[in-house]
């Protein structure tokens, strides 16, 4: 063997190896939701795992109509995880709205003001109404104009306020192909995807309304939004916050529906803002890349 091969060789083997990043416990809670979330939480937890960034657990709540013993009985210990998902939307008005016992609030309070990540997924952001701590973390909720301000974007691109008790009620037209522009491109979840995103069989949620000082004062910063035909409006459509010392990642996007496909969970930007919304609520930071090629089985 030549000197040189031979110096190269010893020094490939000095070399430290890149050690891949610990992966990151995430629990998703599902269990009641308009959606088919029975169909999606396999799904979600199939991406994230197969990104080889985490590890999944779920925690399935009593079904509606359940006792106040099993709901009792239902405890996830939050803080055993690096990020908390959301799939569960128990209603947002009306005598039938389910809500998690006040000490599984008061502990995912506690957990996300002390750094835990909070991700809210498509209908969570309908869920509890009344719980003032939850609407503050998510910002825009599934709430009536009379709630509080929305936001909108201008032709230019720029956040314009929808003051309370005017603009549009909350409501979505049926699934189609739309196109998602990125708001922020500085930002670490959004950073290196291009300025616009073609996604098919997607649901556009408008009319979106939150606290007044939450959407006055700031705190969201906007990573998408798109143009909806049927109103004539760009409406955001991802965001994020900090809250205490945790981070929120809001997506309306992975509409899913019983009994009927759902190819938009299939699209590269969905699952690059997915899993790039989970890791940054989880640790603040983005090391995922630019998901391609994806198809569900």
């Amino acid at each position: 063997m030549r000197p040189l091969l031979i110096s190269a060789v010893l020094l490939a083997f000095a070399l430290p190896v890149q050690a891949a990043p610990p992966r990151l416990h995430v629990l998703i809670i599902d269990g009641v939701n308009n959606h088919d979330w029975a169909q999606t939480t396999p799904v979600l937890a199939g991406l994230l795992e197969d990104s080889g960034r985490f590890d999944v657990e779920v925690s399935t709540t009593p079904p509606r109509g359940a006792s106040p013993e099993a709901w009792a009985a239902w405890h996830p210990d939050f803080r055993r995880y690096d990020a908390v998902i959301s799939n569960f939307n128990g209603g947002d008005h009306g005598k039938d709205v389910i809500m998690w016992p006040k000490a599984v609030e008061a502990d995912f309070e506690t957990y996300v003001k002390n750094g835990g990540g909070f991700v809210s997924y498509h209908a969570a952001n309908n869920a509890f109404p009344g719980w003032t701590a939850y609407e503050e973390m998510v910002g825009l909720l599934w709430r009536p104009n009379t709630f509080g301000p929305g936001v909108v974007f201008d032709d230019k691109g720029q956040k314009q306020i929808v003051e309370t008790g005017t603009g549009l009620n909350p409501n979505h037209p049926k699934r189609y192909d739309f196109t998602l522009t990125i708001a922020n491109r500085e930002h670490p979840i959004t950073r290196g995807l291009p300025a616009t995103i073609a996604l098919q069989s997607e649901q556009l949620t408008y009319g979106q309304h939150g606290p007044d000082a939450v959407v006055r004062g700031d705190t969201l910063t906007f990573l998408t939004y798109a143009w909806c035909e049927n109103v004539q409006l760009n409406e955001p459509l991802d965001w994020v916050r900090d809250y205490g010392k945790g981070r929120v990642y809001v997506t309306q996007l992975g509409h899913t529906w019983h009994d009927e496909p759902s190819p938009d969970l299939a699209n590269a930007g969905f699952r690059t803002l997915f899993l790039r919304g989970v890791e940054w609520a989880a640790t603040g930071k983005v090391t995922l890349p630019v998901q391609k090629g994806y198809i569900i089985p």
